[in-house]
């Protein structure tokens, strides 16, 4: 239940051991943040394209049996979050486009959201194991979300810092 949660602390912890001992690139908690966050989005959305043969991880048919079936294409909505995953974790790494995908990244686990809903409410077993309670779900879920936008910087501070301090405007000739 905790594993996935626990790849994205212990990673960004790692992350930010390796900044205090001189890694440069690793002395923001925020950029530390952004690539534990990427570890665990390469681990998640790797999970989306597994078969059901690879029995270390939960694969296509447990994600597929999360999506509420209100969802047309179920299969096809698995890859395709998969894809936008594995995009968000190298967008993440990359520092002129680490802003842009903590937002994208936000906004996707906002839309992922009612299968974890689902599959709390429905019960589903993830990797052969009981479900996750819904308890646990949505708040990890939270996490992820909060998580993503303040490794980008995409928070209400940085909002404000723009609104005090504007960037200039080029002068019209």
């Amino acid at each position: 239940m905790f594993d996935t949660l626990m790849l994205l602390v212990v990673a960004s912890l790692a992350f930010r051991l390796s900044g205090s001992l001189g890694a440069g690139r690793f002395r923001s908690p925020r950029v530390s943040a952004a690539h534990g966050l990427a570890i665990m989005l390469l681990a998640t959305g790797s999970a989306h394209f597994v078969p059901d043969s690879v029995t270390v991880m939960p694969g296509h048919t447990d994600l597929v049996a999360m999506v509420p079936p209100i969802v047309p294409f179920p299969s096809q909505a698995v890859y395709t979050t998969g894809v936008l995953e594995l995009l968000g974790a190298l967008g993440l790494v990359l520092s002129r486009t680490r802003r842009a995908a903590g937002a994208c990244l936000a906004a996707l686990f906002v839309l992922m959201l009612p299968a974890n809903i689902h599959a709390g409410l429905a019960e589903v077993p993830f990797d052969g194991h009981a479900a996750t309670p819904l308890w646990f779900r949505v708040p990890e879920q939270a996490v992820y979300i909060a998580v993503a936008l303040w490794a980008a910087g995409v928070t209400r501070r940085t909002v404000a810092r723009r609104r005090a301090h504007p960037l200039p405007t080029p002068s019209r000739r």
